[in-house]
């Protein structure tokens, strides 16, 4: 099986499309659950396939600092390392070098005595501290490309520079200029024939900006793009906003990716935008402290209320968790810091914005994506709602 990206259907800027690559065929719009070890936290490759997953993201800058992406690559590459045989897109490590590893340690490794790992940046790369233990790293477009090859994803992004969400113009404007000579770069670099190249638009929350770099990025020729620092720190309309304008100069017949967004009601945002694939560690992330996503709106399951509550999680979901226990059930588990909750909440999450995809899939190809939209937009925001509804 080889890569494609066919457009099968267009309800304004909305769109569906069918995404070929080696270890399977992806229907777009898509959501890919985040795997940043190697696993989805929590589930297991059985429960990926039980809600339907169609692509997991793997975390370039965990996996490099462990196991290591020799390690991985001498147990079979990261498919067969994790036991999923369906396509796996992986990122970069520029977000994480940027954000996660300039951050102060906390917890344990403040604990341990670990220096902050703070970023020396420069036009060939980055020097970076890992946040687990303070050894120092340095990562370019061709070790991430490296890395990358290692694990064997089928999806590779290139390595880009993101800067802050509030960045003024002439920062915005030195990332823009580093990314597009890293792709360069990774272009050279990027060997594997079972890999398809993304690259990553920048620009900030500057329209001019953003188109600029979108023409510059695209004239590339890769087999898709993606729509990089957003969901940094600017405000919904700026992120919005420049989502439309940025992918109104993405080619229409090759994949657009929105990276790390979001919440459902951003699901829905980003397609009505025009965008085909997205990720974001919120469905897992948000389960393990208790939030739930359901048809009513955000469910905190922690809350007194549903100590005696016989009802499903939610009445309208079909998957494992709301199928066989109730909210009363998922609270005592949440309270009494049981692990199967992790693992139900995790699941239910999952399905659910899995679910919410396929559901805009099918709006899409009805041509009705905007009534759906305004039909389940302000639901999904709301918090223990119980008459609220969402139809078919």
């Amino acid at each position: 099986m080889t890569f494609s990206f066919e457009l099968q259907q267009q309800d304004q800027a909305a769109r569906t499309g069918r995404l070929v690559t080696p270890h399977g065929a992806i229907e777009t719009p898509i959501f890919m659950p985040v795997g940043t070890v190697g696993s989805v936290k929590s589930l297991g490759p059985d429960d990926l396939t039980r809600v339907k997953t169609q692509i997991l993201l793997g975390n370039t800058y965990h996996l490099m600092l462990r196991p290591g992406p020799e390690h991985v690559q001498q147990m079979g590459g990261l498919h067969s390392f994790m036991s999923w045989d369906g396509p796996i897109l992986t990122d970069s490590g520029g977000f994480q070098v940027f954000s996660l590893a300039a951050g102060e340690p906390r917890g344990k490794d403040k604990a341990k005595g670990h220096r902050g790992p703070l970023v020396k940046l420069d036009d060939d790369g980055v020097t970076f501290s890992s946040h687990l233990d303070g050894r120092r790293f340095r990562m370019t477009p061709e070790e991430s490309m490296r890395i990358q090859m290692c694990l064997g994803a089928d999806i590779i992004m290139a390595f880009d520079q993101c800067p802050p969400g509030q960045s003024d113009r002439d920062t915005v404007q030195i990332a823009m200029d580093r990314t597009t000579a890293w792709l360069k770069r990774c272009q050279k670099s990027m060997t594997r024939t079972a890999s398809r190249l993304f690259g990553i638009i920048q620009g900030g929350i500057h329209d001019d900006l953003r188109v600029a770099h979108a023409q510059e990025i695209c004239e590339s020729d890769l087999f898709g793009y993606a729509i990089g620092g957003l969901s940094v720190g600017e405000s919904k309309e700026d992120m919005w906003r420049i989502c439309e304008v940025t992918a109104k100069h993405m080619p229409n017949q090759k994949p657009r990716y929105l990276m790390g967004v979001g919440t459902p009601q951003d699901l829905l945002d980003g397609i009505r935008c025009g965008v085909d694939m997205f990720d974001c560690v919120m469905p897992t992330r948000n389960a393990r402290n208790g939030t739930l996503f359901t048809s009513q709106g955000k469910v905190s399951i922690k809350r007194a209320q549903y100590a005696l509550d016989k009802d499903p999680l939610d009445p309208q979901c079909s998957c494992y968790t709301c199928q066989n226990f109730t909210k009363s059930y998922l609270r005592h588990l949440f309270v009494s810091g049981e692990l199967l909750f992790f693992r139900l909440a995790s699941l239910h999450n999952v399905h659910f914005y899995l679910n919410l995809v396929s559901q805009a899939r099918a709006a899409i190809a009805e041509s009705r994506f905007e009534a759906f939209y305004q039909t389940h937009w302000e639901i999904l925001g709301t918090s223990d709602a119980k008459t609220a509804s969402m139809g078919p």
